[in-house]
């Protein structure tokens, strides 16, 4: 082991497979601490990395990093390599490799052959071996970091990827103001009209914690909707909102049920909001919203030559095996929710007859495209409109993939529910759309809502209550 004399505030984390699978550039991430890693993970990384998975491309980004970091290093690194350099540094720690067998003594109800154990033995000889330092395991595997308490040893789960603490922290997109704010921020208040809306210029202590794109209610006599369109230190341009509640004002014959719904129409019907994010619980009409706004500014109002949406395919029960057919008909079975929402779309053509929503349903099944997720990469979407369905079940990195096939005029909407996360090693806090719900708060072009509301039926309320 290395015989340098280490300070007891540095850590020495030993790190599981599963950690370098999930994110490659965690050897960069533990600041001043160093990291060892044993040789039983270098073995489970050469076992991932064949194939064109996720898991598989960032097994083999970890071994390229890790040869990457190893020939700068030198002929001896038995007493670790400086992390400084490979990572810009970022990381001031230094990497240990097994470079001898380290052997402890784990009870005897635990099999020395599974790699989970060896790990494990592993971190008890470090223990004993440097018992001066803090020796932590870093899994993403409850059951092993569990098994390391039962063995009185240190176990954390990896969060640099954590994007927050509490999903309850995360921004919802809207926030309600009181009469009190119109009195500290309206001094030198202006109010102009313009195409129809009405325009609110104000300045005060509160216009620095407003966040662009925001949407602002207020209750009471005067009842007031709009949406934050410009900020400039402590004055801030309010917009009012079109009421999509109305009958007159209808997206493809959808109106909006309640508050939060109207202020996502906003967002959707508007083209310079180029990214949208929309989460809620089952039946808050997330899919339905968006789709009816997707028609409407296809076919209608034509700034999208057409749709495309795709989801991630997880399934909840057992899978299903392989399935026949083009790559829109394998998608079908994991489309049912469009299929769903379409029925309800094309029901608003009633005085239409028989034939007329036949040729509507054509119409609109020859402009919304299912697409996999697997083929998205190397792809640019030109003027379409797109939609990622479950997004809640994508990993930040995958999430990066999918956005930036957008080219020009292309609007992208991300649809989903992070209390339902289906994808193993995903927690609410790491999920790819709690992470761009955070970085792309406050852009000009991007909009985020929280749908409170389920609007399905009162059966699906309840249910939803009480179970």
């Amino acid at each position: 082991m290395a015989s340098r004399k280490k300070s007891k505030n540095i850590k020495l984390f030993v790190l599981d497979t599963n950690v370098l699978l999930h994110d490659p550039t965690c050897l960069f991430r533990f600041e001043e601490h160093d990291i060892f890693i044993p040789i039983i993970t270098l073995e489970e990384l050469d076992t991932h990395k064949k194939g064109m998975s996720e898991v598989a491309r960032n097994a083999r980004q970890a071994s390229r990093f890790l040869d990457e970091i190893v020939s700068q290093a030198g002929a001896d690194i038995t007493d670790g390599i400086e992390l400084k350099n490979a990572s810009r540094e970022a990381a001031t720690g230094r990497l240990l490799l097994q470079t001898q067998a380290i052997h402890a003594t784990l009870p005897a109800s635990m099999p020395v052959g599974k790699a989970d154990n060896q790990i494990l033995g592993i971190v008890m000889a470090l223990k004993q071996l440097e018992p001066s330092r803090n020796v932590i395991l870093v899994s993403k595997d409850i059951n092993m970091r569990i098994k390391a308490r039962a063995l009185a040893l240190e176990a954390e789960d990896y969060f640099n990827d954590k994007v927050l603490e509490d999903s309850d922290l995360l921004y919802t997109g809207m926030r309600e103001i009181d009469q009190g704010f119109w009195d500290r921020n309206g001094k030198d208040l202006k109010s102009w009209q313009e195409h129809g809306r009405t325009y609110y210029q104000l300045k005060g202590p509160d216009v620095p914690s407003l966040i662009l794109n925001q949407l602002l209610w207020q209750q009471g006599e005067q009842l007031l909707q709009c949406r934050v369109i410009q900020l400039d230190g402590k004055t801030a341009v309010l917009e009012t909102l079109r009421d999509y509640s109305h009958q007159k004002n209808n997206v493809w014959g959808i109106t909006a049920r309640n508050r939060e719904q109207n202020f996502a129409l906003n967002l959707l019907m508007n083209p310079e909001v180029d990214f949208i994010t929309l989460l809620g619980q089952a039946g808050t009409g997330k899919t339905l919203l968006t789709l009816a706004a997707g028609l409407a500014m296809t076919l209608e109002q034509k700034i999208y030559s057409e749709i495309i949406m795709t989801r991630v395919t997880v399934p909840v029960g057992e899978d299903i095996g392989f399935l026949p057919g083009t790559e829109e008909e394998k998608m079908l079975p994991w489309m049912g929710a469009l299929e769903d929402n379409l029925d309800v779309l094309n029901k608003t053509e009633e005085d239409s007859g028989d034939w007329g929503r036949a040729a509507t349903r054509d119409l609109i099944r020859s402009r919304i495209k299912v697409k996999s997720l697997n083929f998205m990469r190397g792809r640019t979407f030109l003027n379409k409109y797109l939609i990622i369905d479950e997004a809640q079940n994508l990993t930040p990195k995958q999430m990066k993939t999918l956005i930036t096939r957008a080219g020009p005029g292309t609007k992208v909407v991300c649809l989903g529910n992070i209390s339902q996360i289906d994808t193993p090693y995903l927690t609410e806090g790491s999920s790819g759309l709690t992470y761009v719900v955070d970085r792309f708060k406050g852009w000009d072009h991007s909009g985020h809502i929280t749908l409170q509301r389920g609007e399905r039926s009162r059966l699906a309320d309840y249910a939803a209550e009480v179970l």
